[in-house]
């Protein structure tokens, strides 16, 4: 048999092991000089087994969510994962979606959902392992998609940039040049995301503080508690007051109730701060009274401004006490 036509077994040992976690197309094989004959051998002795037409595993147990991110990659190839599936500390999901050129037209495949992308070669990363969309393209994809759900939206966009694979300014920068459904609302979140409002119960207080006419106050502000640096949620330094946003259904133990009011005991001891901490359902079931109230601790610490109501408020409700 001619050199050229022998099987590079070592070739497909590295490709399963060190590359594509145990993955491999029939186009692959053919590549690596392996015969439809050799293949119909390898799957007897299961060896391989087939996932899908075309995309094979080393192994007959159930593919792992990395490998079944490869096997929809390796079924539409060329293609990248897309959306949701390519973000970064994403869950499993019962679908992967992948993208492919703009001007395809692909075989529809269990478990994979194809999206069409113009000028995929600039947004993919063909280097990773398995190829996925760039990620503020991916995050920009998948936001608008959700964009109707306003508070998953920012969640999602808050939890890829707490990753540090990307910023909320490189993110805007991007979707500026895209058009997408959604695309102000994007920006507005990105925007509110970069002032620090960096879960959905802090930018759902800074909408209510923008709503009500409320001073702006300083978000993520840096301060002290029992000596050690901390952060502080909502600081209205001019008027001696501190907001801590507790975006937690309950606590998790008695340490982290005491160190929730150990922080509130410092800010009163050491710099007599009023502390208040601001749950989900004061800000989201009850934020107008609740601006209410930040209005009146304002104003007696020396706040002049002028709160107003907002159209959501109740009818009777006076933020001008």
């Amino acid at each position: 048999m001619p050199r050229e036509h022998v099987p590079d077994v070592e070739g497909l040992e590295h490709l399963l092991r060190w590359v594509q976690d145990g993955v491999v197309a029939r186009r692959q094989l053919r590549a690596l000089h392996f015969t439809p004959g050799d293949l119909q051998r390898m799957l007897r002795r299961k060896e391989l087994v087939r996932v899908v037409d075309g995309v094979y595993v080393d192994h007959t147990g159930r593919p792992t969510p990395v490998q079944r991110e490869w096997v929809a990659v390796l079924a539409h190839w060329p293609s990248a994962l897309w959306g949701l599936s390519a973000l970064p500390s994403s869950p499993p999901r019962a679908v992967v979606d992948v993208a492919i050129a703009h001007d395809r037209t692909v075989v529809p495949v269990p478990g994979v959902r194809a999206h069409r992308m113009p000028a995929i070669d600039e947004r993919v990363d063909w280097r990773a392992a398995p190829p996925r969309v760039k990620v503020e393209h991916a995050l920009i994809d998948a936001a608008s998609a959700g964009r109707h759900d306003v508070a998953a939206t920012f969640r999602l966009l808050a939890d890829v940039v707490q990753t540090r694979r990307t910023t909320a300014a490189q993110v805007a920068v991007v979707l500026a040049t895209r058009r997408v459904a959604g695309k102000r609302l994007l920006l507005a979140l990105l925007d509110d995301l970069a002032t620090g409002a960096c879960s959905v119960l802090e930018r759902e207080w800074l909408r209510v503080e923008r709503a009500h006419g409320l001073p702006a106050g300083h978000r993520q502000a840096p301060g002290t508690s029992a000596g050690r640096p901390t952060a502080r949620d909502v600081h209205y330094a001019d008027h001696g007051l501190l907001v801590e946003l507790d975006g937690r259904a309950f606590h998790d133990n008695a340490r982290a109730r005491d160190l929730d009011a150990r922080r509130d005991l410092d800010a009163r001891a050491e710099e007599d701060l009023v502390s208040v901490r601001l749950t989900y359902g004061l800000v989201f079931g009850t934020p107008c009274s609740t601006a209410a109230s930040i209005a009146r601790l304002l104003r007696r610490g020396g706040w002049a401004g002028s709160s107003r109501p907002c159209p959501r408020c109740p009818a009777g409700l006076d933020l001008r006490i």
